[in-house]
């Protein structure tokens, strides 16, 4: 079982630090990328778990700490699965509501029966950078993609996904709510268990 005081989180967004934080609670304190690189390292694995490692070996390379590396994105079925693994770019890098836009041109005439899609998260630790046993946790958030944006909270795609149980969008739910049901909440539930917490 892996223990340890803090860790790096391999991402620069002040949202995924915060929701991890709350997650994992008081016992780790999770520390941003940021404080030790700006650099961030290329995204060339074809699948979030590959980029998950990857992020996770560079954020440990350059602070010398255990490091938590989330790839996480929407995947939507009428697509393919895009926009998947370019998720966060998926507009060029012009941000969040340029994504939206570009989601909601993709799937105009599409009828809500087939406009399924889950957000995914993978996460994965690594104890240093060269960690031949990384572990990866996988959280699926099942869901679809509204026909116009609902809500102010959250980030990413969260005002164009549904969630059926909630009868809203994830941007229109309470964080705790969110941050007991999403992919994040799902794949570190899992993580918590394998480490123990």
């Amino acid at each position: 079982m892996m223990t340890f005081k803090q860790l790096v989180l391999a991402s620069h967004n002040a949202g995924k630090l915060k929701e991890l934080q709350a997650m994992l609670g008081d016992t780790v304190q999770v520390r941003a990328i940021g404080e030790f690189s700006s650099v961030e390292p290329e995204e060339t694995g074809l699948s979030f778990i590959e980029n998950a490692i990857l992020k996770a070996r560079h954020a440990a390379q350059v602070s010398g700490l255990p490091a938590l590396a989330d790839d996480s994105g929407l995947a939507v079925d009428a697509l393919g699965g895009a926009p998947g693994i370019y998720s966060a770019r998926y507009a060029d890098g012009q941000g969040d509501a340029a994504n939206n836009a570009k989601l909601l041109e993709a799937l105009q005439g599409v009828p809500d029966a087939e406009r399924g899609a889950q957000f995914v998260c993978c996460l994965a630790l690594v104890r240093h950078a060269e960690d031949p046993l990384p572990i990866v946790c996988e959280g699926l958030w099942h869901g679809r993609i509204l026909h116009a944006a609902q809500g102010e909270n959250g980030f990413g795609y969260d005002p164009l996904f549904w969630v059926a149980e909630r009868g809203c969008s994830s941007a229109e739910m309470a964080s705790a709510d969110k941050n007991q049901l999403s992919h994040r909440a799902r794949a570190m539930a899992l993580l918590k268990q394998r480490l123990g917490l």
